[in-house]
């Protein structure tokens, strides 16, 4: 009701502190069961020990050259490696889980979309001090059900007002980039209400069906190189010698949101925690996956266009940086147009990203057997949507040790077709974007996932 509060408990904030300060951001808190207890980091090679491949790295062969021949030896011993590995050579470590964790039911509302639907708005307060990060989740979840809902959680770009015309949808209440519509001294007003509804099909997601959680990546940290106003700046407390840009990890912030959204959700009678699926387009999408890799409550991944540092290989050289010139998104680019996101190890590999002892096919592998649909539009040549298939094609493998049917598809399809069984291959006419027709194929695809199940 109005008012609620569901505590999450766990370690306490001082210990919380410690372990990020020490960089041992591993399975230590019991709301992200999920990240494989470790008795201690691993000890990886330095950028010039690494040796070059120039063809994709094998996510069945360990560091050491050992062969993964089993799903025990894959949950052991190699799945633990990959992602303590991406933590230390890309993303840096995901924070640890904030706890005691509230989640406040804000307002809810059972006369969402004439009837049809009932708006819940909830703030997850991740820390007792004022500059702890505080999550305002939109939660839309259907009338019409036969029991708890399954939910898409979606990060969005400028504040969850933007997705309806609805007012008593809180305007964002953290910092904005001043060229998003309706943003002015970098905070949201009125005018930026509604502006992105007809890409947010909300009526039609709830006739599917399916609930959707919405909050707004900002309220993590902000994207930004010059500042962080969120979770690193808490952690950091002031001291900006803690809260380098260039070693930030931006992705890893965001994706430690939806880790906090999913602690929520899954307590949520309302909803299906069994059937809870990571959404984002671009930046955004990079992050679902991420989120979804590291933590196993998400049961299917959408990284729609999620393009370099997401769905699209690192090992990628264009003769030419330029955006308009119709090749594809290299890490020299992304790391200097956006040095936030990543750590400062990432940027080694900058010009031999063949050094890279993973590829992106490898993170995509990291979520199996779960599922994974990888979406693509055919003028997002920045995205690489080519290259975008061959990393599904490339993690398909780990799906078959799994026993479970993966990509299954040697070429890719025409225009609107999707392939694959859990691991599954979109791509459609437009550009670089997500729009109602991009929710209509992620409904067809959890319909699958979820209703074979």
């Amino acid at each position: 009701m109005p008012g609620g509060k569901l505590i999450l408990s766990g370690m306490n904030l001082r210990a919380w502190m410690l372990v990020f300060a020490v960089g041992a951001a591993v399975a230590l808190c019991a709301c992200v069961a999920t990240r494989p207890r470790i008795a201690a980091r691993r000890l990886f090679p330095e950028f010039d020990a690494l040796p070059a491949q120039e063809g994709l790295p094998d996510p069945l062969v360990m560091l050491d050259g050992g062969k993964v021949t089993s799903e025990k030896v894959w949950e052991r011993d190699r799945r633990p490696e990959l992602k303590e590995m991406f933590e230390h050579y890309m993303y840096g470590n995901i924070p640890p889980c904030v706890t005691p964790i509230q989640a406040e039911v804000r307002g809810l509302y059972a006369d969402f979309l004439d009837g049809q639907a009932s708006l819940k708005l909830v703030t997850i307060k991740t820390g007792p001090e004022a500059a702890a990060p505080r999550i305002d989740v939109m939660l839309v979840v259907p009338n019409h059900r036969s029991g708890p809902a399954p939910v898409f959680l979606a990060m969005d770009f400028c504040g969850n007002q933007a997705l309806t015309t609805d007012k008593r949808v809180p305007l964002a209440h953290s910092w904005l980039a001043k060229d998003v519509h309706g943003v002015v001294g970098n905070a949201a007003t009125e005018e930026s209400r509604g502006f992105q509804a007809a890409d947010w099909p909300l009526a039609e997601i709830v006739r599917r069906g399916y609930a959707l959680a919405a909050f707004y990546s900002g309220d993590i940290d902000s994207d930004r190189g010059d500042a962080s106003t969120g979770i690193y700046a808490w952690l950091a407390a002031g001291d900006p010698a803690k809260n380098p840009a260039a070693s930030r990890g931006t992705l890893a912030a965001w994706a430690w949101g939806f880790q906090r959204c999913v602690d929520y959700l899954v307590k949520d009678p309302d909803l299906d925690g069994a059937r809870v699926a990571a959404v984002g387009h671009s930046r955004n999408g990079k992050t679902a996956l991420l989120a979804a890799a590291f933590d196993e409550r998400i049961s299917i991944a959408f990284p729609h266009q999620a393009g370099c540092g997401g769905t699209a290989p690192s090992r990628v050289k264009n003769d030419s940086p330029e955006r308009n010139s119709r090749t594809h998104e290299t890490l020299p680019v992304i790391n200097r147009s956006f040095p936030h996101w990543f750590n400062a190890a990432f940027k080694q590999f900058n010009d031999a990203p063949e050094r890279l002892p993973f590829d992106q096919h490898c993170l995509m592998a990291l979520c199996a057997p779960r599922a994974v649909l990888v979406s693509a539009a055919e003028e997002d040549q920045w995205s690489n949507p080519a290259g975008q298939f061959e990393m599904a094609r490339a993690a398909d493998p780990v799906y078959k040790l799994l026993g479970v049917p993966g990509l299954g598809a040697e070429l890719p399809p025409g225009l609107s077709r999707l392939v694959g069984g859990r691991l599954g291959y979109y791509i459609r006419p437009g550009h670089h974007s997500m729009t109602a027709g991009d929710w209509t194929v992620f409904m067809d695809f959890a319909d699958a996932q979820w209703k074979a199940k």
